[in-house]
């Protein structure tokens, strides 16, 4: 199914809501005082609930339902109800009825611009649940269903998950609209389309499918609109929830989906063909299709310069493979090859091994388990008090188990790399992964050696290598390779390289800087402008006016030399 139609099949939908199904079939029927009663018997238990009877130009009988937590009381009585009971300049005691009264209340009287008229009575108590205002006027077939939702948000803050030191400071919040606008100001453009629909059999939650028109591949609109439509749940409360559904492999350790909380990377994403995935009362968005080189790139990666940013990155690169593969691999010399550690090293390891009555492998492995119960301790305990958990967990329970021989010095050591290696990689369920992967590499490294080691990891190799992300290889642009992905990939080159889109995302529009002859221009430019001001320069042109040469003005168009 196209996209486009996501919104008429949502209002195809059947009614889950118990209490609905009851009404879903009945439509307005013009009997105010029916109207009132089958609303109340849904609704009135609700302390908020709101009914409020008042004539239409002191005329007509009608009734106004809301939710008083969930609307803005002011604009009910500013741009609804004011205008509702006082007829239009001109109208006087003119007795209106029938489908002209509906016309003139709706394109004369109301203020308010977010309304439209509904004749089904399912519909207009949805609408109350989600925060609108309805207004039942006597006689009338359709009653006025009008957007007067405000609820309570926090502000915009700087992510809490994903801080930078050079660049935006904003983050999404739990409200879709605060989030749409976010996005909207940073790419304003006419091809930026927001298509929405609705999954959750009771909560109904909105969901925005955000891409760029004449660059996103259509094939993959179509792939992201079948995997949402094909969600039958109750509630979707997180993005988190939609994640579980849409990505490929789901006994896979290896996040498929990108979530970020950050509107620039969202952007930055859909200019390159991807789309954002947006769920009303969820702050992080979800990015498909996901390739494994976005987890250890961060935004600071493209706001500095190139070759800080390289170095950088590789060293981010350094600490993941630490974090997988370090613990194994100390498990697998000492337990099996210790002649490969030089020898002045290897006394010193037997020396503060020399006490400790486990085996290698179990000293790692109950280190390593210490270390996740102490890092998820940290994380909900609340923050004041979580800091001086780490503190005391690190080096009060690390000194007494070396202390008290349960571990040797250079386990402890091999461990908080490895806990350091794996807090550098930017993206926390990729990190997570790979914590969760080094414990089976650690068994094999145990019982097998450096041979369990490399097992292990051409296993987690091959299962990288069979891995897609909407019908993406998970480890594009090293297979299948490309040229041009790799210009961002371990590391990450001059922007006016990278003229092209990802290819593997195969976009309509490849070229990210224009066509080959506007990028000579941007180059011809530059080489005209760069030294302007070399001393050299200078010099001669002082020579030249010291030989009685005029100096060229520099506030002259046609002189060529303004700076």
């Amino acid at each position: 199914m196209s996209i486009r139609n996501a919104a008429e099949k949502q209002k195809q939908l059947p009614v889950f809501d118990q209490s609905l199904k009851k009404i879903e079939s009945l439509k307005l029927s013009g009997d105010l005082e029916e109207t009132i009663r089958i609303i109340e018997n849904l609704l009135s238990m609700n302390v908020d609930f709101t009914l409020r009877r008042f004539h239409v130009f002191g005329q007509y009988p009608a009734a106004m339902f809301y939710y008083s937590s969930m609307t803005n009381s002011t604009m009910i009585n500013s741009e609804i109800l004011k205008p509702l009971m006082y007829p239009p300049t001109g109208l006087g005691d003119e007795c209106i009825e029938g489908d002209r009264l509906k016309s003139i209340l709706f394109n004369d009287s109301l203020y308010h611009s977010g309304g439209r008229l509904e004749n089904s009575l399912s519909c207009l108590v949805e609408g109350i649940l989600l925060g609108e205002t309805i207004v039942v006027v006597d006689t009338l077939d359709e009653g006025f269903m009008l957007r007067t939702r405000s609820l309570d948000k926090r502000g915009i803050e700087q992510p809490a998950t994903e801080q930078v030191i050079r660049g935006p400071r904003e983050g999404f919040i739990e409200m879709l609209e605060t989030n749409i606008s976010l996005l909207r100001y940073r790419l304003p453009s006419a091809d930026f389309h927001i298509k929405t629909m609705e999954i959750g059999r009771r909560s109904k939650s909105k969901v925005a499918i955000c891409y760029l028109e004449g660059v996103t591949n259509q094939d993959l609109l179509e792939e992201v609109d079948k995997r949402l439509s094909n969600i039958d749940i109750d509630a979707v409360l997180d993005s988190g929830y939609l994640e579980q559904f849409i990505e490929d492999n789901h006994l896979s350790p290896f996040p498929q989906v990108q979530y970020t909380e950050r509107p620039d990377k969202v952007v930055a994403n859909v200019l390159e063909g991807r789309v954002a995935i947006i769920v009303d009362g969820s702050p992080l968005a979800l990015v498909v299709p996901t390739v494994f080189s976005q987890f250890y790139q961060t935004v600071e990666d493209y706001t500095e310069r190139f070759v800080l940013m390289s170095a950088i990155r590789m060293a981010r690169l350094v600490a993941l493979v630490f974090s997988l593969i370090f613990p194994s691999l100390y498990v697998a010399i000492i337990s099996f090859n210790p002649e490969l550690i030089p020898t002045e090293f290897a006394v010193a390891v037997a020396g503060g091994r020399a006490g400790v009555p486990f085996p290698a492998i179990i000293e790692v492995l109950v280190i390593e388990v210490s270390m996740e119960v102490l890092r998820e301790a940290t994380i909900r305990l609340p923050q004041q008090v979580g800091g001086a958990l780490s503190i005391v967990g690190v080096l009060v329970v690390g000194q007494a188990a070396v202390a008290a021989g349960f571990a040797s010095p250079i386990t402890v050591v091999i461990i908080a790399l490895t806990t350091i290696g794996s807090f550098a990689t930017p993206a926390y369920n990729a990190a997570l992964a790979l914590r969760l992967l080094r414990f089976p590499l650690i068994i094999m490294a145990g019982i097998f050696g450096l041979y369990g080691v490399m097992i292990g990891l051409i296993l987690i190799l091959n299962h990288l290598l069979s891995l897609k992300s909407f019908g993406v290889p998970y480890m594009s642009p090293f297979v299948p390779g490309n040229f041009q992905g790799l210009k961002d990939s371990l590391i990450r080159s001059p922007l006016w390289w990278m003229s092209e889109r990802p290819a593997f995302l195969q976009p309509h529009d490849k070229n990210r800087l224009g066509t080959e002859a506007g990028s000579e221009m941007l180059k011809n430019l530059h080489e005209q402008t760069e030294n302007v001001l070399e001393p050299n320069k200078v010099k001669k042109s002082k020579g030249a006016s010291d030989d009685g040469e005029s100096p060229p003005d520099h506030n002259d168009p046609g002189s060529g030399n303004t700076v």
